[in-house]
C-alpha cells in the first residue's frame, strides 16, 4: 500500500507539476500567424482586435487569453553576455503561475503607463551577477544589422525549476516589443489562451482552431512540447505497471497466509465438518480472518504512505535533478479520491483473490482429518 500509494502521488504529482510549469510559459493554447513559424520568437504580427478577446464566447471552455509578444535579445555585462527572449506581456497577462515561481521581489506591473519593470530567472540573475533592483541592457538587433539597447529594471526573481525556460524567458512590457518592432499599438505576437478542462486540450483545440479567422493558427501545448509530454504519458503505463505488480505481491502474500491458517486450523475444519457445517460457511470464517489481515495492513499503509508524502510535500527531503526532471524535488499529488479508490480496489481484489486458496476447505476430509487428531 505504502509503494502503490507512493506511485501515485509522485506519479501524478510530477505530471501536474510539469503541466503548469509549460501552461504558466505558453499558456495551454497558442494562437499565432499562420506563417509557418514553430519558434520561440515573434515574427510578424496579428491585429489585437479578434472576435475571441478578450472573451471566447464560442468557446465555454476557454478561461482566459492574454495577449504576448516575444523577441530575441542579448544582455551584457562587463565580463559576460546571456542570448535571452524577452517575452513581452499586458495588463491581461494572467500572474497566477509566475507568482509561485516567485522567490524574490514582485512581479512587474503592466496596467498603468509603459515602464521598464521586467521580471528575470535565478539562472539568468546567478550567471550574469545580478540581484533584485539591479538595472540591466538589453541589445536588440535591427532589421539593417545594427543595434537597439533599453534599460529594465529587475522588480522579481523567478524559479520555475524548468531550466529550458529559465534560461531563456526574460518578462517586459510588451509595449517594449512594440516599439522596437514598428508595430501599431493594435497589433501583438500572439494570443495565449487557458482552459478549464487539460484532459479535453486536444478537443478544446479543434473548437477553438474553427472558431478562429483562416489566417491565424492554434497550436497546443502538447503538441508543440510533444516530446515532454510523449514522455510523460508513460508514466501512465509505469504507474499501472506498479500498482498490478505490488497487488499481485500482495494478493500471493495472502493466498500463503490462508493457506497456512488453513493448514494449521485442519482438525477444526474436520470437526465443523462432522458437526454439520457446510464448505461454504468454513471457507467465510478463514475468508474473515484473512480479510481482518488485510485491513489492519490497509491501515498502517494508509498512515505510513500518507504521513510520508506530507513530510516529502511540505519539507522536500527528496530533490531531483531539474534538467531530468524538469523540477528540483520530488513534487507530490495528495487526492483523496485516489486514496479511497486504491484502498477499495486493493481489498476487493485481495478478497477475491483469497477465495482460491479458501477451496482446499472443501477437499479436506472429516474421516481422515479426525481419525489423523
Amino acid at each position: 500500500m505504502v509503494m502503490m500509494m507512493i506511485t501515485i502521488a509522485t506519479g501524478v504529482g510530477l505530471q501536474q507539476k510539469i503541466k503548469e510549469k509549460v501552461s504558466a510559459f505558453n499558456g495551454d493554447i497558442i494562437i499565432s500567424q499562420f506563417d509557418g513559424n514553430n519558434s520561440d520568437i515573434t515574427l510578424n504580427p496579428i491585429p489585437k482586435n479578434q472576435p475571441f478577446y478578450p472573451d471566447f464566447e464560442s468557446v465555454p471552455e476557454v478561461t482566459h487569453v492574454q495577449t504576448t509578444a516575444t523577441k530575441a535579445g542579448v544582455i551584457r555585462t562587463a565580463t559576460d553576455f546571456e542570448g535571452i527572449i524577452v517575452k513581452g506581456v499586458g495588463a491581461d497577462y494572467r500572474w497566477d503561475y509566475m507568482e509561485d515561481f516567485l522567490i524574490e521581489g514582485r512581479v512587474p506591473d503592466y496596467t498603468q503607463n509603459l515602464n521598464t519593470e521586467i521580471l528575470v530567472s535565478s539562472y539568468q540573475a546567478n550567471r550574469l551577477g545580478f540581484k533584485n533592483g539591479d538595472k540591466v541592457i538589453v541589445f536588440f538587433l535591427k532589421e539593417d544589422g545594427g543595434f537597439l539597447n533599453r534599460r529594465f529594471d529587475i522588480v522579481g526573481i523567478y524559479d520555475s525549476g524548468f531550466q529550458e525556460f529559465d534560461e531563456s524567458f526574460l518578462f517586459a512590457d510588451i509595449r517594449h516589443i512594440q516599439k522596437l518592432n514598428k508595430w501599431e499599438e493594435d497589433q501583438v505576437g500572439g494570443f495565449e489562451v487557458f482552459v478549464d478542462d487539460f484532459d479535453r486540450l486536444d478537443e478544446i483545440g479543434t473548437a477553438i482552431y474553427e472558431h478562429t479567422d483562416s489566417f491565424l493558427n492554434t497550436m497546443t501545448i502538447t503538441q508543440k512540447y510533444y516530446s515532454i509530454f510523449e514522455w510523460l504519458s508513460l508514466f501512465d503505463f509505469n504507474i499501472a505497471l506498479i500498482i498490478v505488480v505490488m497487488i499481485i505481491v500482495a494478493g500471493i502474500n495472502m493466498i500463503v497466509a490462508l493457506l497456512v491458517l488453513i493448514l494449521e486450523r485442519t482438525p477444526m475444519v474436520g470437526i465443523l465438518k462432522a458437526l454439520g457445517a457446510n464448505n461454504w460457511s468454513i471457507r467465510k470464517i478463514f475468508m474473515y480472518n484473512a480479510l481482518y489481515l488485510v485491513g489492519v495492513g490497509l491501515f498502517w499503509g494508509n498512515i505510513i504512505g500518507i504521513g510520508l508524502l506530507l513530510i516529502q510535500k511540505y519539507f522536500g527531503l527528496i530533490t531531483l535533478n531539474p534538467e531530468t526532471y524538469y523540477v528540483s524535488e520530488a513534487p507530490v499529488y495528495i487526492d483523496w479520491y485516489y486514496i479511497v479508490l486504491l484502498n477499495l480496489g486493493t481489498f476487493l481484489l485481495c478478497a477475491l483473490m483469497l477465495l482460491i486458496p479458501s477451496y482446499v476447505i472443501t477437499r479436506i476430509s472429516p474421516v481422515k482429518t479426525i481419525k489423523f487428531d
